[in-house]
């Protein structure tokens, strides 16, 4: 397929995901919705997992003879106390598979495999084998027909590796062959690897900051009351007893974990090894395929860095550092890691230098974007103010990521509808670029009210950014508005792409609280909070 195709493809793929996610917003609300809480979901499932295996393991006969009755007896256990915790740990690993297996398409549709986050996707596409191979070896451990079934298809499909001395199906030829060794196997397949998995997980996450390990709280209640429902609503129960002399049929396939073994019987265990090595390949090469040109890293300017720490504290991929600055013995100076900085642009606007009320023509801060710098939009900001049409019109600073604001750009006439000539668009790499006090300065040089516009909560391309703004501009966070929000016409808007009605809404609001509030607002200096 060629790159145009592959694009075509990944832009029709994030259209129709984009889709489910405002369905689901609509659903569970932007702040709850489990599309935008995939990885830490997947945490959730994990910790479930772990914490019903300890309990299933202490009531678990490992020997060949007594595994099939002591799983069994899960059944019997009373208040259904064993039913729940057997259907807890089969649903929590199809969680498991199921949210691993979308928060890797999600990453691939938003292009995120590339730059900064390339160490990312190769440390993630093996978390998604480890979770698939020690799903199946759970399967080993009922050691019912199902088990059976499941043992002998892995090593066939083993078997097709021209590693192997002798073939690992000869083991369930009989009884005889079979012993408390392979069991041995069977429990280290499903426990050693869930400790890789754990190994692979903290490598995964350790260039990230501000790391979630669990979903909000009340989705991960959510999500554990279903899955106990389920779990006594369709119990998961056993085979009958494994009988290596007989052919099992009729079983009850686990198709989100088992669907291997449906294809092998369909094809050939080498071609299913084939099939699984050349998509692992091709997952792992896909950070290395062409795409656009990165976009420049943040840059510091050690003379006017303070060394405040904000921009390394804010910066979700930890890419910045604190290191001695080299002309002032007892300061800080921010370093930029180039190989992990997403150029987002967070970073100045948590940068305190970030104030469009400095003097000067040129307007330089501690850390800034070259291909925006707050500069530029100090003097876009002016340009709008200096040739608007209405002497007080609306300023809007826009996330690009974010629903579009292309619609908002016409002319007309004032209060005509969201299109109008009273408003002035300025675009930012993401929301948490803009330094608060950008908006007290627009409403100081003549503008009637001011709207940001952001990503859905948990929509952010750059993980935080609007969450760091908002907790900005409600002084819940370093750099704060000086003001309070309620002060001005000042409003937030949280829209992600294909959602621009919200925006709409949102224009249409300010609009109507700015005739209400006072056209000569002042704000005192000395009054202001920092």
């Amino acid at each position: 397929m060629s790159v145009i195709n592959t694009r075509g493809l990944r832009q029709r793929g994030l259209k129709g995901w984009r889709t489910v996610e405002r369905y689901f917003d609509m659903a569970f609300g932007s702040a709850l919705n489990p599309l935008r809480h995939l990885g830490t979901i997947g945490f959730l499932a994990l910790w479930l997992l772990a914490a019903s295996g300890v309990l299933l393991y202490a009531l678990y006969d490992t020997s060949v003879d007594g595994a099939w009755l002591s799983v069994e007896g899960l059944a019997h256990l009373p208040m259904g106390l064993g039913r729940l915790l057997r259907g807890l740990h089969r649903y929590a690993a199809d969680l498991l598979m199921l949210g691993v297996s979308l928060h890797v398409l999600r990453e691939w549709l938003h292009g995120h495999e590339h730059g900064a986050r390339r160490f990312h996707w190769l440390t993630g596409v093996p978390l998604l084998v480890f979770c698939s191979m020690s799903a199946i070896g759970g399967f080993w451990l009922a050691w019912d027909r199902l088990g059976q079934y499941s043992a002998l298809s892995t090593a066939e499909w083993l078997d097709a590796l021209p590693l192997l001395a002798s073939p690992l199906a000869r083991n369930f030829l009989s009884h005889a062959s079979f012993n408390d060794r392979m069991f041995s196997l069977f429990i280290f397949v499903h426990v050693g690897l869930p400790l890789l998995l754990l190994f692979g997980l903290w490598f995964h996450i350790q260039r990230l900051a501000h790391v979630a390990m669990l979903p909000p709280r009340r989705l991960a209640f959510g999500v554990i009351l279903a899955l106990a429902l389920l779990a006594l609503a369709r119990p998961v129960l056993s085979h009958a007893p494994a009988a290596l002399d007989q052919v099992p049929a009729q079983l009850r396939l686990d198709w989100l974990l088992l669907w291997l073994h449906p294809l092998t019987d369909a094809t050939s265990p080498g071609f299913t090894l084939a099939l699984a090595g050349a998509a692992v390949l091709v997952l792992l090469a896909l950070p290395f395929l062409p795409r656009t040109p990165r976009p420049a890293v943040a840059v510091v300017d050690p003379k006017n860095c303070s060394g405040c720490t904000w921009c390394s504290a804010d910066c979700p991929y930890a890419a910045i550092t604190m290191a001695p600055h080299p002309d002032h013995p007892g300061h800080l100076l921010a370093q930029v890691d180039a190989d992990l900085c997403t150029s987002c642009g967070i970073c100045a606007g948590a940068c305190p230098s970030s104030t469009p009320f400095r003097a000067g023509q040129r307007l330089v801060t501690g850390i800034d974007m070259p291909q925006l710098p707050i500069d530029a939009l100090r003097r876009r900001l002016h340009a709008g103010l200096a040739t608007s049409k209405e002497e007080r019109p609306i300023v809007m600073f826009s996330c690009r990521h974010g629903a579009s604001d292309a619609h908002l750009r016409g002319a007309g006439p004032c209060g005509a509808g969201p299109r109008g000539a009273d408003l002035h668009v300025i675009e930012l790499l993401c929301a948490g670029q803009l330094p608060p006090s950008f908006i007290e300065y627009a409403m100081r040089h003549g503008a009637a009210g001011v709207l940001v516009a952001a990503c859905r909560e948990g929509g952010c391309e750059f993980r935080l950014g609007e969450r760091w703004m908002a907790q900005r501009l409600m002084r819940q966070r370093m750099p704060q508005l000086r003001i309070h929000a309620s002060a001005v016409p000042l409003q937030l808007a949280f829209a992600g792409p294909g959602e621009e009605p919200l925006l709409d809404q949102a224009l249409h609001g300010l609009r109507e609280r700015i005739p209400a509030m006072s056209p000569h607002m002042s704000m005192n200096a000395n009054e202001a909070i920092h």
